[in-house]
């Protein structure tokens, strides 16, 4: 009798210890599957998109986003920054699409225009009046022209040396804030 009770403790003891992996081991899997291929999630670290997302916030990206979809005009994307920028480990960047392959951007009295157009583009999303004049700037096929919404305050791709981001750098679509307020972007 004393044997067949020990067997059966060490067979719970097995099956427990197999049903515990298996309730951690599977979640954190998946997770790990989604993170890689599905989703990303970033925090901000800095106030080049205030108002729109503030510093702290965090968000996720849709990593299958421009599977089938080209980024587009105004979308605000999660990247990698472009290789000139010299920072060890840096962490992704976040900023608003503005510039599109080849179109010519140029910025004037704060205001941008594209392809020499006399109308600037709507900048109601911006944190204040922009400043300064910038470019032109023609945007090379595959690659992007973006700014933070708080222009006066975002390192962004009017002041980089390799002014804009490649399409093997964008990491998804911020398409989410869920900390500090939940909000749907874009």
């Amino acid at each position: 009798m004393k044997k067949m009770v020990e067997k059966i403790r060490k067979s719970i003891n097995k099956k427990n210890i197999i049903s515990l992996a298996k309730c951690i081991g599977i979640p954190i899997i998946v997770i790990f599957v989604l993170q890689s291929t599905v989703v990303a999630n970033a925090q901000v670290m800095s106030g080049s998109m205030e108002n729109t997302i503030m510093t702290g916030s965090r968000v996720i990206a849709s990593r299958v986003a421009y599977v089938f979809d080209e980024p587009q005009r105004f979308d605000i994307i999660l990247f990698m920054p472009p290789d000139n920028i010299i920072i060890s480990s840096p962490p992704p960047y976040i900023k608003r699409i503005i510039g599109l392959p080849n179109e010519t951007v140029e910025i004037i009295n704060g205001k941008v225009h594209i392809n020499g157009s006399d109308v600037p583009l709507d900048d109601t999303f911006i944190k204040e009046a922009a400043r300064g004049n910038f470019g032109p700037f023609i945007i090379p096929e595959d690659s992007y022209f973006v700014l933070g919404d708080n222009r006066n305050n975002s390192y962004d791709s009017k002041n980089w040396g390799e002014n804009f981001v490649t399409v093997e750098l964008i990491m998804g679509k911020i398409i989410f804030e869920y900390y500090p307020s939940p909000q749907m972007l874009n």
